[in-house]
């Protein structure tokens, strides 16, 4: 049975790119909202309509700037205040993702902190795409709608129509996320071990299996400062692949990212919109996900199943 709350779709300042082709997929216009700020920094969002007894959807990826996430809490915590029915906190990028668990002594659970603020700024439902980790659905207690990017990435990486297909994990960690992607073509995996000696740095890498004459797709979940996936297309390359690709959903592209990118041996770098580029790169290609949040967003409307939206291996 569908829902008879009215649906409102808001953006937060750094979101809007997005938010915008989300609501036009959903039949609607971006619902009014203002965000000041004081001269020394601090916040004030407002929202420029009714919220009272309407299903309200707040669009904002925590990227960059702490700002972001702690306009989106504000936000959470305006939209309650103004008696909204019901709260999702639409987060296509799920910053601070990867500080998922103490990974040595006297450092943060980040990621749990985040759960924890969201719930209570307000949230009743998180939506977003390729956590770092699947793990960290279970730091809420609210539903997570956790969204596919291989929606996106499968037809295009089809469409190319490439032969002898190796499917390929940057690091150890990700064989998980590579064999997945894999059984959407039947294809092969390869992983790539890698030590870092700091963070942002890798001191030495090797290739587990067979790439020769493979065409070659690296699968990750999101590209910082480009210094492994470079690294592992050389590599791989080396070894006699035959091409090389990537796929990132989440393209963070901080510090040298853009320029490793265009001298890499790379054939092309595959993104989402989740996190707007900084600059124009020529080897990268990038794929909106506004249609499949979109979607989801109506799915929850009509109380009928997310799971409609995953695609599944043939």
């Amino acid at each position: 049975m569908a829902s008879f709350n009215p649906i409102k779709i808001f953006s937060g300042s750094h979101s809007n790119y997005l938010a915008e082709k989300i609501a036009r997929h959903y039949g609607r216009d971006l619902g009014g909202y203002n965000l000041r700020k004081f001269s020394d920094g601090e916040l004030s969002p407002s929202f420029e309509e009714s919220l009272r007894g309407c299903d309200v959807f707040l669009v904002q990826s925590t990227f960059g700037s702490s700002d972001n996430f702690m306009e989106l809490l504000l936000m959470i915590d305006a939209a309650k205040r103004a008696s909204a029915h019901e709260i999702t906190a639409v987060i296509p990028y799920f910053g601070y993702a990867r500080q998922d668990r103490k990974d040595k002594p006297r450092v943060p659970i980040a990621a749990k902190l985040v759960a924890n603020l969201l719930t209570a700024a307000g949230a009743e439902q998180i939506m977003t795409l390729d956590l770092h980790a699947g793990a960290i659905q279970g730091f809420f207690d609210i539903p997570v709608v956790h969204l596919e990017g291989t929606s996106v990435f499968v037809p295009y990486i089809k469409s190319l129509q490439l032969e002898n297909l190796v499917v390929a994990s940057p690091d150890v960690g990700g064989a998980a996320r590579a064999r997945n992607f894999a059984k959407f073509f039947n294809a092969d995996i390869i992983l790539c071990d890698k030590y870092r000696k700091r963070a942002n740095e890798v001191a030495s890498m090797q290739v587990i299996g067979d790439v020769k004459d493979a065409n070659v797709v690296f699968i990750d979940d999101l590209i910082d400062t480009g210094g492994t996936i470079c690294k592992a297309a050389e590599l791989v390359m080396s070894k006699g692949a035959k091409s090389v690709r990537a796929i990132c959903t989440h393209p963070v592209m901080s510090g040298p990212a853009h320029e490793r990118i265009r001298g890499s041996v790379l054939e092309e770098l595959i993104v989402t919109d989740t996190i707007p580029l900084r600059e124009e790169n020529a080897k990268i290609k990038v794929l909106s996900v506004s249609e499949l949040f979109a979607k989801a967003i109506g799915r929850i409307r009509d109380h009928e199943s997310i799971s409609s939206l995953f695609i599944n291996p043939t």
